[in-house]
């Protein structure tokens, strides 16, 4: 068994104003509009869902709330590399999700590929769940050789997909595509998707504040291939880009998700910082011209845009 090919929507974790708590009735709502529009799963507890800075009585609120607002399937992203502690995480939230678990997301956490199978092969028969493995070093750390992945990969039966984020991403989807027998996920906020998906990629598992785009790329390869895709994808692709901003990236994608109504506050936790006033402006400007967004009409301006 193995993930279904498609788009897994990475949830963004709404918090509330001041940025105390989760705010799960904007959650609902983000997990409602995915079901909605048609996504093939969700992703909780991602990067994007700010899973590192939540508490393990948060990361359980979030997945609870999830799991009452939709049917979709989930896959679980745990933040933590020691297999103790990776555990302990998956013990946390694994009660909660019961049934709808499609996968436990587990970062690559050794550049040895013999290492990286012993864990992961743990990983499952301690938690008894299918696992699918992240490669995001800029997150982890933990940087691994794309032939060492595949190596890894191969002796985890219990792996269902692997989320590849190891820049370039084209490249090292198109090995692992080669080299394995499960579904290819790319992310890194779909600014490859179009070249991943030619290279073999089952589909997104990213965050991006509209998910409709990473839809509709997809569905346009699969009916008319590369240059239907293209044409589909130039439209989503300057808010993807913009978005996809070292450092400011979450801020602006949860201010792109108020404005479009899908959550209600855009507080984020450090260190993730909050975006200037004028990147909020030319965000307006953006969303503006992306397709399924609708925005009131802006205010009169004498000046340039910033």
């Amino acid at each position: 068994m193995t993930l279904d090919p498609g788009v897994w929507g990475v949830l963004a974790t709404p918090l509330t104003a001041d940025g105390s708590a989760v705010d799960t009735e904007s959650l609902a709502r983000q997990v409602r509009h995915y079901e909605t529009i048609g996504a093939t799963g969700l992703t909780v507890l991602g990067v994007f869902g700010e899973a590192a800075r939540l508490t393990p009585a948060e990361r359980r609120t979030v997945v609870q709330t999830v799991v009452a607002a939709a049917d979709l399937p989930l896959v679980i992203g745990i933040s933590a590399l020691d297999l103790d502690e990776v555990c302990t995480e998956a013990a946390n939230v694994l009660p909660v999700v019961g049934s709808r678990l499609a996968g436990l997301m587990v970062q690559v956490n050794s550049s040895d590929p013999v290492a990286l199978s012993k864990h992961l092969n743990e990983v499952a028969d301690r938690t008894e769940r299918p696992l699918v493995v992240q490669d995001y070093p800029v997150i982890s750390g933990v940087p691994i050789a794309t032939a060492d992945l595949v190596a890894a990969t191969r002796n985890v039966p219990s792996v269902v997909a692997v989320k590849s984020e190891s820049s370039p991403s084209p490249p090292a989807v198109a090995e692992l595509v080669a080299g394995l027998d499960v579904p290819i996920f790319g992310g890194l906020g779909g600014t490859c998707l179009l070249d991943e998906l030619a290279v073999g990629a089952a589909g997104a598992m990213t965050g991006f504040s509209v998910p409709e785009g990473l839809l509709a790329c997809v569905g346009a390869f699969r009916e008319g291939g590369f240059e239907a895709a293209r044409e589909v994808w130039r439209d989503y692709l300057p808010l993807v880009n913009f978005e996809f901003q070292a450092g400011i990236a979450l801020g602006l994608r949860k201010r792109s998700l108020v404005l479009r109504g899908l959550i209600s506050y855009d507080a984020v936790r450090p260190p993730a910082a909050v975006p200037p006033e004028s990147m909020y402006r030319l965000l307006n400007e953006h969303l503006r011209r992306t397709p399924d967004v609708s925005l009131p009409p802006p205010p009169e301006r004498s000046e340039g845009l910033l």
